[in-house]
């Protein structure tokens, strides 16, 4: 798998704004991918060093809308943690 494969997207909301001080990210990664996997596409992608992933399946939920009913996808999000000397992620920074 390319880097950009394993990586889908950064999860952006107030409660992953506030691991940014401790240099903690959280990403949607692919369902196939190990912790291993996930830390050096964040090394490559982003030109940064990882300490520590944290990774968890998220279960898709039941939903209605009017007579048609069914569950969200599934997904994988890992909690990505630097090492205190490498510099944070930028498209992080950003954003705040």
């Amino acid at each position: 798998m390319w880097a950009h494969d394993i990586i889908i997207r950064p999860i952006i909301t107030e409660k992953t704004m506030g691991g940014m001080p401790n240099k903690k990210y959280t990403f949607k990664v692919a369902k196939s991918a190990g912790k291993i996997e996930i830390a050096k596409a964040v090394e490559e992608i982003f030109k940064v060093k990882v300490s520590k992933v944290n990774t968890l399946k998220v279960r898709g939920r039941f939903r209605r809308k009017g007579k048609y009913q069914g569950y969200t996808p599934s997904w994988k999000k890992a909690y990505v943690t630097l090492r205190p000397d490498s510099k944070g992620i930028e498209f992080f920074e950003n954003i705040v």
